[in-house]
């Protein structure tokens, strides 16, 4: 298996662990923020495929939003260059929604890791690494929103995602 094919089973692999964690989620869930985190449910799913998609694009410019994208619905907090103004994403996506952008992404794994040049530059000036190390650390991210989301299925709804390989 090439480096490139090792990178796309992985995204594959988080993707359908996400996938399932969307899948799996109660409507009331769906829609709530979960004690000391003020963000939705719905609101990390889409934050977390909106990255995956971005980091796959061979840089900044390059990057071409989800036909379904609303501005700044990605930013989780504040948006980095307002600071002090409270971003809210009113108008909820929907399970059917981004299960639709988990397929887009699964998509844009296959395209983009099979001419992924592992030693060129990142493609964007705060990211100071290699494409590869880009490769794992939006990996990273995806899990890490997967696994708070999992959580939240265990703990409130006794519900959990299983491991994929």
């Amino acid at each position: 298996m090439s480096m490139q094919e090792t990178v796309a089973s992985q995204y594959h692999s988080v993707l359908k662990m996400l996938e399932q964690a969307i899948d799996l989620c109660p409507e009331a869930l769906w829609l709530s923020a979960s004690g000391a985190s003020p963000n939705r449910y719905w609101h990390i799913a889409y934050h977390s495929l909106f990255y995956t998609h971005f980091y796959l694009a061979p840089g900044e410019s390059d990057f071409v939003p989800w036909q379904l994208h609303r501005a700044e619905y990605n930013f989780l907090g504040a948006v980095p260059w307002r600071p002090n103004e409270v971003h809210i994403a009113e108008n909820p996506y929907t399970q059917p929604e981004l299960r639709e952008y988990v397929e887009f992404c699964h998509g844009e794994v296959d395209r983009q890791t099979a001419v992924l040049a592992i030693d060129a530059p990142s493609g964007f000036h705060w990211l100071p690494f290699n494409k590869l190390e880009l490769q794992f650390y939006n990996i990273r991210h995806t899990a890490h929103h997967t696994g708070q989301l999992s959580e939240r299925l265990r703990s409130q709804a006794n519900l959990g995602v299983s491991w994929v390989r």
